[in-house]
């Protein structure tokens, strides 16, 4: 870092996809913080650099990166027609620097797994602590930031924290795509953000897109849809999502680990601690990138009407994961099944100022008669999810069970676990 000479006291970080990132004293004496510095440990994308390399960046940067797309959007309307209070643009962007600050390592795989959310854990870290005492003595109340966070805010720039077009989103897909090195988180952010404007919506001053980011807008959605396609569940990356999931799961479950050092955890330390008492192996797996294999991986456009269990209740799923293990002859642990699931991955509300000067909600038909994604975000979200089994040691897994087993209801999944019956036939 180095100080900047013109201007206001600034610290000026260089960035790979931003250039320069300036940071307010007040918001590097919240970088300063331990709790904000974990970050640096803690890669964005969790096992992502198994199958891209590049993939090793961290929270951190996102956080410096959404912080800075903030300040980029605050210095945009701060030559528009309604004026923002100063006290709103520094909850703003320090909301914005602060979004991921209760986040687990490796990405968002222990939240899959059932852990709270990163947006919960984040009360923790603003409230205690010395990010705490720090918050305290710039004058800034904890309360506001989170609830800018966890997306409860109503303050005009709300939006801008948690929303269909926050600075997160801005900031993830395009530095995700640059890391990795693909082509599919392009996005016009330079568009987005000079097409934000503030309007009046049932008498309050909201955060809205003009009309004329549209195509922008449209180009994120895509985007979206195309990392989450090609890199978020790349069937490798997933494979070493579900051990990992597994690995921690057994630990908390035996007493290894408790779900505050997980939550506190960098990545490495983590894996640290995995692996100094690995029963299974899992951990020394994913060191090693021995990873398990697909021995079942079928597009859900191919499944008759899944049930929502294998996504949404990982107690079931590790149950009925080493029942089949079991029917396989593999031991606990050696099977997975992972069938991510984003049903909002396309999701769009947000207010839209036409070229007239009227204001609509962009969301539904609204969003469907001016952009021609959202008419067909349903059959592009499920099309990117796929249903796969994963093993560690060769086997042949009947389609056919596997099929008809994630389209049961969950009860009827746990009727035939507690009943002993037979998965696969």
């Amino acid at each position: 870092m180095t100080a900047s000479s013109i201007g206001a006291p600034l610290e000026v970080v260089r960035d790979p996809l931003w250039n320069n990132i300036r940071l307010e004293p007040d918001a590097l004496t919240v970088v300063d913080t331990p709790a904000v510095q974990r970050l640096r440990y803690v890669r964005q994308l969790g096992h992502a650099f198994l199958v891209y390399p590049g993939a090793t960046h961290s929270r951190f940067e996102h956080c410096l990166g959404a912080y800075h797309l903030a300040r980029r959007a605050l210095e945009h309307l701060s030559h528009g027609d309604v004026a923002v209070h100063p006290r709103d643009a520094t909850a703003v962007r320090l909301a914005a620097l602060l979004h991921d600050i209760g986040h687990y390592p490796f990405s968002h795989a222990l939240e899959e797994a059932g852990l709270p959310t990163h947006e919960t854990l984040a009360r923790r870290h603003l409230t205690g602590g010395q990010l705490g005492e720090v918050l305290g003595k710039i004058g800034v109340d904890p309360e506001i930031l989170l609830s800018l966070i966890q997306g409860r805010g109503t303050a005009p720039l709300a939006g801008m924290v948690a929303g269909s077009l926050d600075v997160d989103k801005l900031d993830y897909l395009s530095r995700d795509a640059w890391m990795c090195g693909v082509p599919y988180g392009v996005i016009d952010v330079d568009r987005l953000l000079s097409s934000l404007t503030i309007v009046e919506k049932s008498g309050r001053p909201t955060l809205a897109l003009h009309e004329k980011g549209l195509a922008a807008l449209e180009s994120l959605l895509f985007a979206k849809y195309q990392m989450y396609r090609n890199v978020y569940w790349h069937h490798a990356v997933r494979s070493a999502t579900v051990m990992f999931k597994r690995a921690v799961t057994d630990a908390i479950a035996a007493g290894r680990l408790s779900t505050d050092a997980v939550a506190d955890a960098t990545d490495d330390g983590l894996i640290h601690e995995l692996s100094a008492n690995d029963p299974a192996g899992l951990a020394r797996s994913l060191r090693d990138r021995r990873l398990a294999k697909r021995a079942l991986d079928l597009p859900a456009t191919d499944l008759p009407s899944p049930a929502d269990w294998p996504a949404s209740d990982p107690g079931l799923v590790a149950k009925v994961e080493d029942r089949l293990a079991a029917e396989l002859k593999l031991a606990p642990g050696d099977l997975f099944i992972d069938f991510p699931a984003k049903p909002e991955m396309l999701d769009l509300r947000l207010p839209l100022m036409t070229r007239d000067g009227d204001v609509v909600e962009l969301e539904g038909q609204e969003a469907a008669e001016r952009l021609g994604l959202p008419r067909v975000s349903a059959e592009l979200v499920r099309s990117a999810r796929r249903l796969r089994v994963f093993v560690r040691e060769p086997r042949n897994v009947p389609e056919r069970a596997v099929v008809n087993l994630v389209t049961l209801p969950g009860a009827e999944v746990a009727s035939r676990l507690a009943g002993d019956r037979s998965l696969l036939t």
